[in-house]
Order: C-alpha cells, then sequence, then structure tokens
C-alpha cells in the first residue's frame, strides 16, 4: 500500500535503521544521506519517510509531503555550502531510476552541464 513500508526497498532499509548510510539530515518526514555513487563532490539523496514509487506518486498522494523534500534539498545545499545545485528526481527505469522510493539527487561542488545527458 502506498505510503506503507515495503520488505523489499533499500529505502525503507535505510529509513528504518536497518541498512547503513551517511546521514546528513533527518526530520519527521525525510532522510538525507549521501549517495554511494556520487556524481559530484556533493550527491545527498532525500528520501520521504513514507513510501512512493516515485516523485510523481508522491506529489499526488502528499503535496505537503513532496514540499519537505524540496525545503530539505535547500537545507542540504545550505549546509553543504552550495552556492548552486540541482535537484533531480529520476522517474521509471528509463530515467535512470533504480529504486522505487521517491528521492531527490541533490547535486553541487562542481559545474553542472546542460542538458545532463
Amino acid at each position: 500500500m502506498a505510503g506503507e513500508p515495503q520488505d523489499d526497498c533499500l529505502f525503507c532499509k535505510i529509513v528504518a535503521g536497518h541498512v547503513p548510510a551517511t546521514i546528513v539530515r533527518e526530520t519527521e518526514t525525510t532522510v538525507a544521506f549521501r549517495d554511494i555513487n556520487p556524481q559530484a563532490p556533493t550527491h545527498v539523496l532525500i528520501i520521504p519517510r513514507a513510501h512512493y514509487k516515485d516523485g510523481a506518486a508522491l506529489a499526488t498522494a502528499e503535496p505537503a509531503l513532496a514540499a519537505d523534500l524540496l525545503r530539505e534539498a535547500q537545507a542540504v545545499a545550505d549546509e553543504e555550502k552550495l552556492d548552486s545545485y540541482r535537484v533531480v528526481f529520476n522517474t521509471g527505469a528509463g530515467a535512470g531510476q533504480t529504486v522505487f522510493h521517491t528521492h531527490a539527487h541533490v547535486l553541487g561542488g562542481r559545474g553542472l552541464e546542460w542538458p545532463p545527458g
């Protein structure tokens, strides 16, 4: 069921504390941790504690929680002292989503070209 933890979800396991992660911020509704395969000097993932398969599902079901992710992106950027940064939501396997639990990538610390590729 949407919003409920999934036994086979890596990010649900991180939220539950069953899988280690380098956590940089936590709130009542979100967890932010360093990506294990960083694509920039700063690469932090922000996830909701509730399980939704992607950003669109989250925004439809809980727009306030989607807004929490974006607020946390700014908080991470502030803590990492990023003057500019990119926030990315991959939606679907064809777009590079490999864990089907909503997550925002916060990337910064280097020039980011456009289009991203």
